[in-house]
């Protein structure tokens, strides 16, 4: 198993334990940190834009408000990989003890 850090300019967020996967995403335990109810209601913002987008995926106004959720958490967060380097592009999702997410060493494209 393999420990993520999420974290914000007012500290840890919390961490991820990685129990498994389905490529490129990964799946873990949260738990959260200090941090955790400065971003909370991001997240919870985030993945209600994300459900009618994927019952919907042509839905261009779900996906901008998506998008621009998703926008603020990235603006918040970092995402350090187990070696303790910020991951420079992720998507995130967190809800309750679960968290799953994908990441790359290079920014993804437009």
């Amino acid at each position: 198993m393999t420990l993520w850090r999420a974290r914000t300019a007012a500290g840890l967020v919390g961490e991820i334990t990685v129990t498994g996967g389905d490529f490129p995403w990964l799946h873990g335990h949260f738990t959260p940190g200090p941090a955790y109810d400065t971003v909370k209601d991001l997240f919870v913002r985030e993945l209600a834009l994300l459900e009618p987008i994927l019952e919907g995926p042509d839905d261009h106004a779900a996906a901008e408000a998506w998008e621009s959720a998703y926008d603020a958490v990235r603006s918040a967060v970092t995402l350090e990989s187990p070696d303790g380097v910020s991951v420079p592009e992720f998507l995130l999702h967190m809800e309750g003890p679960e968290a799953w997410f994908r990441w790359s060493p290079e920014p993804f494209e437009d």
